[in-house]
């Protein structure tokens, strides 16, 4: 087995023993996850056929992310097509089959249609836009900057040049209404869809935030000791050692 990757390293437990919490980081982290679908045979005309296998009634694909184990579980040097998880996802959901993940590692997952399904669902949820400007802000509640401010940070930070700043402040406005606003600074025009739309999908693999988050893109006066969300990229991970086994083609879709 080579060096564990990002997935294998979240599934502390086999992915269909852990709780809802930690299944729900795991299926985030594959929907951004780069996999190696097996295919049937090398692509003819632009067009790829997966491979597929009779699992607990239903036709799963194969994908790994890492090139080198779907060889080896397959037994030798094998067609595949590489692509982000979700778009693997949607393909499969669509057609009604399931998805195998990383047969033999820690990260194992059988997806049924089902639930790639609700995993498509989930990357198409975004928060409403604030609308006008709140009539009150003050300090977030303790139990949503516990939820909240770590993923917030981390979903934020790896949109790299695309924002110079975000805080958290409960809001609220002139109808009575009441409940979370999250305020981004530095976003063009042209960027601020992509925010909310990652905003929106890190909050669907997370607890349901009462009363809702909403987001904007207009500057506000922050109360003291308002939650300033720390942005800095995490250093890069040292690059894992190739293994010494001849990696199949990557093959486009």
């Amino acid at each position: 087995m080579t060096a564990r990757t990002a997935l294998d390293r979240l599934c502390t437990v086999p992915f269909h023993e852990a709780d809802e919490s930690l299944r729900a980081q795991v299926l985030r982290r594959l929907a951004d996850t780069e996999l190696f679908a097996a295919l049937s045979a090398d692509p003819q005309d632009d067009l790829a056929k997966l491979m597929l296998f009779d699992l607990e009634g239903t036709q799963a694909a194969l994908a790994c992310d890492d090139a080198a184990e779907l060889a080896a579980f397959v037994g030798g040097p094998v067609a595949h097509a590489a692509m982000p998880g979700r778009v693997l996802a949607a393909t499969l959901a669509e057609e009604g089959r399931a998805l195998l993940v990383n047969p033999g590692r820690p990260s194992q997952m059988l997806l049924d249609a089902g639930a790639l399904a609700w995993l498509g669902q989930a990357l198409a949820q975004k928060p409403a836009e604030g609308q006008g400007t709140p009539a009150r802000l003050t300090l977030p509640d303790a139990d949503m900057v516990s939820v909240l401010a770590d993923p917030l940070a981390e979903r934020l930070a790896a949109m790299g040049d695309l924002l110079s700043g975000a805080a958290l402040a409960r809001a609220e406005w002139a109808d009575g209404a009441a409940g979370h606003l999250l305020m981004i600074s530095g976003a063009s025009q042209g960027d601020q869809a992509a925010i909310a739309k990652a905003v929106g999908e890190m909050l669907a693999f997370l607890p349901p935030v009462p009363g809702g988050l909403d987001i904007t893109f207009e500057g506000a006066a922050l109360p003291a000791g308002a939650l300033r969300l720390e942005l800095t990229p995490a250093p890069p991970a040292e690059p894992e050692p190739e293994p010494e086994v001849d990696r199949p083609p990557k093959l486009r879709w």
